[in-house]
């Protein structure tokens, strides 16, 4: 028994049909348009279009390979200074600014005879275009004759325009001669290298030792002089006498 074309499930494409004379045609019609079709040549101004873009991608495209292979070679160079950015910043963050106030200044400048003076501070509050006070300051300063001065307090005011430092509570100087002072407070004419004081001052070096009620201290004239009643120790006053001393305590022996 076979089965009538009504009863035929197979599947069917369209394209396998028997009749395709339509599609044929339609197919005969895009031909001819595309051969009727009048290609026109390109006017002057559109040649130099061309030939400029060709022109420019012939100098574009190895300019951009050479910038890869030069980007490629300094790569290492990049991350090298990416890494010290990096540091740059994680020290900048250890500087934070917070209502005036500053965590690690350094503060560098040169007296009127060209020596460079540094101060530092642990804090420091902003107070105005020019004052600024400090908490545990420290200055160095370099004197003539490659020589330095160190010294430190607990609190100060720094004038940036006048180059003025103010020193209160336990100030400490030492410079490298070996000579130590120890005073409630100071003053310091950063310009001039003079530092002057008004309150007791205990001082030792090569010469002894002295307590005064002040001093006065021109670091580049070489002075230093002490102020009001106080007690004076020299070193060769504990050493043997002198050939004067001798000589008077002989007389006074004779003489009894």
């Amino acid at each position: 028994m076979t089965d009538s074309p009504k009863d035929d499930k197979r599947p069917k494409r369209d394209d396998f049909s028997g009749n395709r004379s339509e599609s044929l045609a339609k197919l005969d019609a895009l031909r001819r348009a595309a051969f009727q079709k009048v290609r026109t040549a390109p006017n002057p101004e559109e040649l130099a279009r061309r030939r400029s873009l060709l022109g420019f991608a012939k100098w574009a495209l190895p300019g951009l390979a050479l910038a890869l292979l030069s980007s490629i070679a300094a790569w290492p160079e990049i991350s090298h200074l990416v890494n010290q950015n990096r540091a740059a910043l994680k020290e900048m963050a250890r500087l934070r600014v917070e209502s005036g106030n500053m965590e690690n200044a350094v503060y560098r400048g040169l007296d009127a005879h060209n020596h460079l003076y540094m101060i530092t501070a642990r804090v420091t509050h902003q107070e105005g275009p020019d004052r600024v006070d400090l908490v545990d300051p420290v200055a160095d300063i370099e004197l003539a004759g490659n020589s330095w001065a160190h010294i430190k307090a607990d609190r100060g005011v720094y004038m940036q325009h006048e180059q003025t430092l103010n020193l209160d509570d336990n100030v400490v100087l030492y410079r490298d001669d070996g000579t130590l002072m120890n005073g409630p407070s100071a003053d310091m004419d950063l310009k001039q290298d003079v530092i002057a004081s008004r309150d007791w001052v205990h001082a030792e070096g090569p010469f002894g030792k002295q307590d005064a009620q002040g001093y006065f201290l021109d670091q580049h004239a070489g002075i230093m002089q002490f102020t009001g009643p106080g007690l004076t120790v020299r070193n060769d006053d504990n050493g043997p006498p002198s050939m004067a001393a001798r000589l008077r305590q002989e007389g006074a022996k004779t003489e009894k």
